[in-house]
């Protein structure tokens, strides 16, 4: 069978739907992963549910930041806390978090991930990577 035009056109167009379908998350639940502070040293987890019926992009949960940087002499140093992140169609993302008691503000560009500044009460802004699976 010789390839024609539009077998070939359908074939990549599907191929991007398939590649576009698997890097954005999914109704329901996501996961969160990031990367804090200058030179990475703060890992963010978490497992974030969608907000209720009739808001769309609002996900929270529970979430861990885990001190991996060479420096803890009492093993890792780790913070307790929850997020609530809202999605916008421009490949935004915005978060509230509080972290051991501390109101933290997120807000991020998707670029490869999103990529923007945390920043807590009473604490200097540090850079923060998230990616949502």
């Amino acid at each position: 069978m010789r390839p024609t035009p539009w077998r070939n056109g359908a074939a990549a167009s599907l191929g991007a739907v398939a590649l576009w379908l698997c890097n954005v998350p999914r109704a329901g639940a996501m996961e969160i992963l990031g990367q804090a502070g200058v030179l990475g040293e703060w890992e963010l987890t978490g497992h974030l549910t969608e907000g209720a019926p009739g808001t769309p992009g609002q996900f929270s949960g529970p979430l861990k930041m885990k001190h991996v940087g060479i420096c803890a002499q009492d093993g890792p140093e780790e913070r307790a806390g929850e997020i609530k992140l809202l999605l916008t169609a421009d490949s935004q993302v915005t978060a509230e978090l509080v972290l051991d008691g501390a109101p933290c503000t997120y807000s991020a560009r998707k670029a490869h991930n999103y990529e923007g500044t945390l920043s807590c009460e009473g604490r200097a802004p540090v850079p923060l990577l998230v990616w949502l699976k």
